[in-house]
């Protein structure tokens, strides 16, 4: 939205994915759930295993076509794909928001002013704000 670009490093890697309402969603109906049903058992949550330019294509497609995509190599190529099957078989559960579902989010609360000073407050990026509560000191001690 601030600088009408997207930097994707690599591109070809898979990630899943779940929007925050879903996850809401699931939290609070895992309260309903009886302890039989999900007592001991795994589940994966999420909506779809998107590769990362797809993902950043889907952000351009929402915000718009003036936004640039730009790919640059990387070394880390790991791919991350859950399956969510045994939730919607077992449970009934099944994520209902898109991926752009979640861009639309976005968009509007920039819009709002929601987001102020998105590329330089350190809450927005987990290594500043790793840095500024000494997590990796605190890790190694």
């Amino acid at each position: 939205m601030t600088n009408r670009k997207i930097t994707v490093f690599g591109g070809q890697q898979r990630r899943p994915n779940i929007h925050i309402a879903d996850m809401v969603d699931l939290y609070c109906q895992s309260l309903r759930y009886p302890d039989a049903a999900i007592d001991g058992k795994i589940f994966n949550a999420g909506y779809e295993n998107h590769k990362l330019i797809e993902i950043a294509e889907m952000v351009r497609n929402v915000v718009g076509k003036d936004v640039q995509v730009v790919t640059t190599a990387t070394d880390d190529l790991r791919s991350y794909h859950i399956c969510s099957d045994k939730i919607k078989r077992e449970l009934g559960w099944a994520p209902t928001h898109t991926i752009e579902d979640a861009v639309r989010d976005l968009v509007a609360a920039f819009k709002a002013g929601k987001i102020p000073n998105s590329m330089t407050d350190g809450r927005y990026f987990n290594i500043k704000t790793m840095q500024n509560v000494n997590l990796s000191q605190r890790a190694a001690a």
